[in-house]
């Protein structure tokens, strides 16, 4: 977090750093407004640019090109408890033969609200909320093992959920 404005760079100047992911290059000024946004992502623009240095129409024309460019997103987060989703589940999958096309089937399923490919016991790990049990099982049973490709899962029901945060900051 910074807590003093990032006035020494200028606006256009790049970290010598390259992208680790082939996405775009992030200066320090950018990386500061999306830290601020990671606290609260109502914050005005105008509180944001007095930490980061930048006037009011700055940072909100760089927050727009974040936002286009994929880099991140502004939303509510909610605790699917309260909006009618009582189950949620991690369910490990294992699969046969080209796990990114089980991995778009997946994706395209609307309670499957996180899907990654992994290293170790599965090649998929998929976060799914559901609005009960007889919804959860449905899914998993009718909808997730009958992709092709699919060869077993295995469920992680939560029974309550401690933390869950996005203030992972930025490197």
């Amino acid at each position: 977090m910074h807590s003093e404005p990032v006035a020494s760079r200028s606006a256009d100047q790049r970290d010598s750093r390259e992208s680790r992911n082939g996405g775009p290059q992030l200066d320090a000024v950018s990386l500061a407004i999306i830290e601020q946004l990671q606290e609260d992502g109502r914050r005005p623009y105008a509180a944001i640019g007095k930490a980061v240095g930048l006037s009011e129409a700055a940072v909100r024309q760089r927050v727009q090109k974040l936002l286009d460019q994929g880099v991140m997103q502004i939303v509510a987060v909610t605790d699917p408890l309260t909006v009618g989703f009582r189950r949620q589940a991690m369910v490990g999958v294992n699969v046969e033969g080209d796990v990114e096309s089980v991995a778009d089937a997946l994706t395209a399923m609307s309670e499957c609200e996180y899907v990654v490919m992994t290293a170790g016991s599965f090649d998929l790990m998929v976060e799914i909320v559901c609005e009960d049990d007889d919804h959860l099982l449905d899914v998993i049973n009718k909808r997730i093992r009958a992709v092709p490709g699919v060869r077993s899962t295995e469920s992680f029901v939560y029974l309550k959920l401690k933390k869950q945060t996005y203030m992972w900051g930025t490197r």
